[in-house]
């Protein structure tokens, strides 16, 4: 499993190139056709050709120039088959490089699968980091 760990890891990696490159199309080419993508405000993203079209505007528009930064600490990587790992990680972003902003941490889940071409995303979840009991 430590092969198939690594190339999981790397996948994760490449998202992170293509979304510090800006460069939707290179971000939607690793997730699976039919996957979803739920954002942080709980908005699914249905299919490869939507994640695509989201972030480019996202990539044009209110996050130009921003840069995924690693949550510290290493992903959690569980195999449920051979061909099906779940990853937790803690990740975020920034608008101006480095580590993530406050308020912009976030713990990932992404599901992903090995098909003929590789490992690819079949389903992600971003849910932002939050102190509830500071709500009020």
């Amino acid at each position: 499993m430590t092969e198939s760990r690594t190339e999981v890891l790397a996948v994760l990696g490449r998202l992170a190139d293509a979304w510090n490159e800006g460069d939707a199309a290179a971000y939607a080419r690793l997730f699976t056709e039919d996957a979803d993508y739920v954002t942080f405000f709980g908005t699914n993203m249905p299919g490869r050709a939507v994640i695509e079209s989201a972030h480019r505007a996202l990539f044009e528009g209110p996050l130009k120039g921003s840069k995924l930064a690693d949550g510290g600490g290493e992903p959690k990587v569980r195999f449920i088959r051979p061909d099906v790992a779940i990853v937790v990680a803690g990740g975020g972003s920034s608008l101006a490089g480095g580590k993530p902003e406050p308020g912009r941490e976030s713990t990932l889940t992404y599901v992903l699968v090995k098909e003929s071409g590789g490992w690819r995303v079949a389903s992600f979840q971003n849910t932002r980091v939050s102190d509830p009991a500071a709500r009020g």
